[in-house]
């Protein structure tokens, strides 16, 4: 049965599979099978007897790992079951539930998504006083999912004074106290965070040898997906679960490394044979999704990176269309061009809508194209709109099911404490968060014990609290034993949710009921495909499922749209193809971004973020530009991308004009101005900082705004005091180069040593 199997790889997929002992790097170039090669690597395990549990299978998103798993089983049967194959955060996650107790929390602890840890920051920047404004929520649980993935805890955050000097020049110097205080917040109600979830696993694994070495006896066989977007703290618990056996597999392409604003690091990959001794190398070459000139010109597009990882990529598939690049007047007119191109497409070549793909660097683009393709009545979706999760109906209900499942979760109880309204007002709560905090206890366990802490509140209200109490703990005893659906049917007529979305006969009344209704559906789905002869399928259960779903996820459970066009950034569109690709906006400063240019590493990320987009496509490749574009409020003149000029000229065949027809010129050089640009600036060298267990970080500050008039700075020479409106005053040490490409490195009174490029610097020449 094997060998039938084995018989659908190519020769190095063959080998890729059949090599199970010791440290082994597949590179995976795009489209390469590099799925298949995982799914039949696993299959080959298992036929050769390796139990099931000793395989730790790790993904990016719940989706793959499904259909991995389908894949197995249709490949050996139901042996599949008892893989530990999942996301990170999902496996880790099962694996923290299990060993709970060693660090401190409960096995029913509660997972916040982001906008619950965003209301939670929101509340705590309420209650210090602070000014919103300057400590918004999103930046703020942006920066403590960077140090959390570093694993930087508050109290080594706070007693590193670089960190403290950074804080006072940024002016966010309650930061530390506000990251001190969520933390605690969160272990208070029982709560983890996503970042906490791989956090908290390298905790266990650090402080308790005996949970290491129960799991690096169990994980003989560990194999990682998209190695080359793991993350510092990804990184580290691998090397710890590894160590043992070294039976490490891990698969990727580091020419797909696009992820670095989310922690990932590319040396990861980059560097793994130098980690790994005695590495075995297999490289996935051939593609067979795209045509031979996309591949062509995708390859040599990558090539002008520095830091990579040697491949050949190559097709058997026909050379396919030359891509095409369009010129636009303006950013409108691009988008009419686009949706006139997929309109006339679909008429020629009998397409449906799902095969055609937008794809833009920053959501803001989507306005002209959407303006677009309505005024030709293309049906089209945005991909990673608002999740069905995040609709304010259904977040009421689940928090329900979240105080269920753990009473101590504050901002479930803060979410529906009153609601419906039961009589349990701001000030009463108020008194009760003031209570809680005193006595270092949870809001739930002052509730619980009302009579005991004498709150100065009116006796009905006591009373409201009681009823409110019971009512939980009337969820809580059914838990165990009711089905998920049953429980949850219980819990939204018990509590009044369903009646009063019955009485609003609004149409967003009867919308949100409908909503509720599919929620509803979903749970009876849930339990109804639970394995007969196993566990109860508890709400429990269907809430872990909820909690650890992936943007891709969730925009994949929401395909069952009409056919229709998507619309998404680059980004969002990694792991997915499509017959008809187009990618608007290829400008200087847009694509690649104006914060990328000024170091060659984020320029190599950018590099391949196009790489990505361009790969994307099956049978057509369609890019385009504007010579002026709409930003930052004004209309701005652009220049071509660096990147159009990368497209070998052999791959690129009717390039158009519609800027006006004297100016229409099919030759390939006459589309691209030959501004001097600038390609490739040495970053600034910056001091790491060492931290606790010898790790070395450095965080990046990056300059953003848009190009301004800086002719002034024509005559800057080094000795002028100069002042940034971020940075403060400095000095300019060194000029290099001519304006409007000169760049200076300037000294700041708070110490920093930057690099700027003049014609985007926001510099004032003092003396």
């Amino acid at each position: 049965m094997e060998n039938d199997f084995l018989a659908d790889l190519n020769p190095e997929q063959r080998a890729a599979v059949t090599t199970t002992e010791g440290p082994v790097m597949i590179i995976a170039g795009a489209g390469s099978g590099k799925t298949r090669v995982l799914t039949y690597r696993i299959a080959h395990l298992l036929n050769n007897g390796v139990d099931p549990y000793r395989v730790l299978s790790l993904t990016f998103t719940n989706k793959a790992a499904r259909e991995m798993k389908e894949r197995i089983a249709h490949l050996i049967g139901d042996n599949a079951r008892d893989l530990w194959m999942g996301t990170f955060h999902s496996v880790f996650a099962r694996l923290l539930r299990r060993e709970a107790g060693k660090i401190g929390y409960p096995a029913n602890f509660t997972i916040y998504d982001s906008d619950d840890s965003k209301t939670l920051l929101k509340s705590i920047v309420k209650e210090l006083g602070l000014n919103d404004t300057a400590y918004k929520a999103s930046a703020l649980l942006g920066r403590i999912s960077t140090l959390k993935t570093m694993l930087l805890s508050p109290k080594e955050y706070l007693a590193d004074i670089t960190y403290q000097n950074e804080d006072r020049a940024a002016r966010r110097e309650h930061f530390g106290q506000i990251f001190e205080t969520y933390n605690k917040r969160l272990y208070k109600s029982a709560a983890m965070d996503f970042d906490d979830l791989l956090y908290n696993t390298n905790i266990l694994l650090r402080d308790h040898p005996e949970a290491l070495l129960k799991y690096q006896d169990m994980f003989r066989y560990i194999l990682v997906d998209e190695y080359q977007d793991t993350n510092f703290s990804q990184y580290m618990i691998l090397r710890q679960l590894a160590a043992r056996h070294l039976n490490i597999c891990v698969v990727g392409d580091d020419a797909q490394s696009i992820y670095a604003f989310r922690g990932a690091n590319i040396q990861n990959i980059l560097n793994f044979q130098k980690h790994y001794a005695d590495t075995q190398v297999f490289k996935l070459e051939q593609n067979y999704r795209s045509t031979k000139t996309i591949v062509s010109a995708a390859n040599q597009v990558i090539a002008k990176n520095r830091d990579q990882l040697q491949k050949t990529v190559w097709t058997a598939n026909e050379d396919g269309e030359k891509i095409r690049i369009t010129r636009s007047f303006t950013d409108s007119e691009e988008g009419r061009q686009i949706a006139q191109s997929i309109f006339d497409t679909r008429i020629s070549q009998h397409a449906a809508n799902k095969e055609f793909a937008i794809l833009y660097r920053t959501n803001a683009q989507s306005r002209p194209l959407e303006e677009a393709l309505r005024k030709l009545n293309i049906p089209y979706r945005i991909y990673g709109g608002v999740s069905f999760y995040q609709r304010k109906e259904i977040k009421d209900l689940m928090a329900y099911f979240r105080l269920t499942i753990n009473q101590h979760d504050e901002e479930a109880l803060r979410r529906v404490i009153n609601y419906p309204v039961r009589g349990i007002g701001d000030t009463t709560f108020d008194k009760m968060i003031v209570a809680a905090a005193d006595n270092d206890v949870s809001i739930w366990t002052v509730m619980d014990n009302i009579a005991d802490f004498n709150l100065p509140v009116q006796m009905r209200a006591v009373e409201k609290i009681k009823e409110f109490v019971t009512l939980i703990k009337s969820f809580v005893a059914l838990l165990p034993d009711y089905p998920a659906y049953k429980l949850a049917d219980y819990i939204a007529s018990n509590t009044g949710i369903m009646k009063e979305l019955y009485q609003d006969r609004t149409p967003e009344g009867v919308n949100r009921m409908e909503n509720i209704q599919e929620l509803l559906n979903g749970l009876k789905d849930f339990t109804e495909k639970a394995d007969q002869d196993g566990p109860v399928p508890t709400l429990d259960k269907f809430m872990e499922d909820i909690a650890l779903l992936t943007s891709e996820d969730i925009n994949e459970d929401e395909q069952h749209d009409a056919d229709k066009v998507l619309l998404m950034t680059i980004h969002a569109a990694k792991g997915l193809e499509f017959n008809y690709v187009y990618i608007g906006g290829l400008e200087e400063n847009l694509f690649p971004s104006q914060m990328a240019i000024m170091s060659r590493e984020e320029l190599e990320e950018e590099r391949r973020l196009f790489y990505v987009a361009l790969t994307r496509a099956k049978k057509q490749a369609n890019l385009s530009y504007s010579i002026s574009r709409y930003r930052y409020g004004n209309s701005l003149s652009c220049e071509p991308s660096r990147f159009l000029e990368e497209i070998p000229a052999e791959c690129v065949e009717n390039i158009s004009s519609s800027y006006s027809p004297d100016s229409r010129d099919d030759s390939y050089g006459s589309l691209f101005p030959r501004t001097p640009k600038v390609f490739n600036v040495t970053p600034p060298i910056q001091k790491p900082i060492s931290l606790t267990n010898k790790r070395l970080v450095s965080l990046k500050k990056v300059t953003a705004g848009a190009p301004v008039d800086n002719s002034h700075l024509t005559g800057l020479q080094a000795g002028a005091k100069v002042e940034h409106d971020r940075f403060g005053i400095g000095e300019v040490i060194t000029i290099e180069g001519q304006y409007p490409n000169s760049k200076a490195i300037v000294v700041f009174e708070n110490g920093e040593k930057k690099q700027l490029l003049l014609r985007f610097a926001h510099l004032k020449i003092l003396s």
